[in-house]
């Protein structure tokens, strides 16, 4: 059966806002999105309002819609944020994911070492984490991680080129490591490795500030 409308746009415009293709800061404008797609005002509008439910953009007034850009105290607070709930909502996972969750996660993980596209890193590299918070039955907290994942995602392209093809190899380990600890249902371990994983993020976004201007 055929998607909503507002399904289809909302799809649509995700897939351009986490691949970069609608930058932060940038305004979508609901006429020419309408017009482009062949859709009809109102599923757009309430594509625009599933967006902004997931942290993909904020509604002005006066202004319309549009991508938010973030300066870099929001994004370093955003990441202390995860780096304390993210690890919380690993823990709940883990006792739930099952032996194919597993071999699933061994098998993004060959794929993101075997990859050197940066676009499609960052699609893997998404996959790879929600799985690992897929048991988290708490609907709260999952939905909350989504949404921090929504909002940093623009500051996560720009540390894998800030870093550079050379230090991929310091995200493979530390995916291997979260691996291990996973598969040995060692949450303890996860949580370590998961907080450091993304504390690395946010110490070297926080040495770059021309990455907010």
């Amino acid at each position: 059966m055929r998607a909503p409308e507002s399904q289809r746009v909302a799809e649509h415009l995700r897939e351009a806002i986490l691949s970069g293709a609608i930058a932060p800061g940038e305004r979508i404008r609901q006429e020419e999105l309408a017009e482009r797609l062949g859709a009809s005002r109102l599923p757009v509008r309430e594509a625009l309002r599933m967006l902004e439910a997931e942290g993909l953009t904020e509604h002005h007034p006066r202004r319309g819609a549009r991508v938010p850009r973030l300066g870099m105290h929001e994004v370093e607070v955003i990441y202390q944020m995860r780096e304390r709930l993210e690890p919380l909502a690993l823990a709940e996972s883990i006792p739930r994911l099952t032996g194919d969750d597993h071999r699933r996660l061994g098998e993004i993980q060959d794929r993101i070492e075997a990859n050197s596209d940066l676009g499609e890193f960052l699609v893997l590299d998404r996959e790879f984490h929600l799985l690992t918070y897929s048991g988290c039955a708490i609907e709260q907290l999952s939905g909350m991680v989504v949404r921090l994942w929504n909002a940093t995602q623009h500051h996560r392209r720009a540390f894998m080129r800030l870093t550079g093809p050379a230090r991929r190899w310091v995200v493979n380990a530390e995916h291997r490591l979260l691996l291990d600890a996973i598969e040995r249902r060692d949450a303890v371990d996860a949580e370590r490795c998961l907080s450091g994983h993304i504390r690395r993020t946010r110490v070297e976004l926080c040495r770059h500030p021309e990455v907010f201007a």
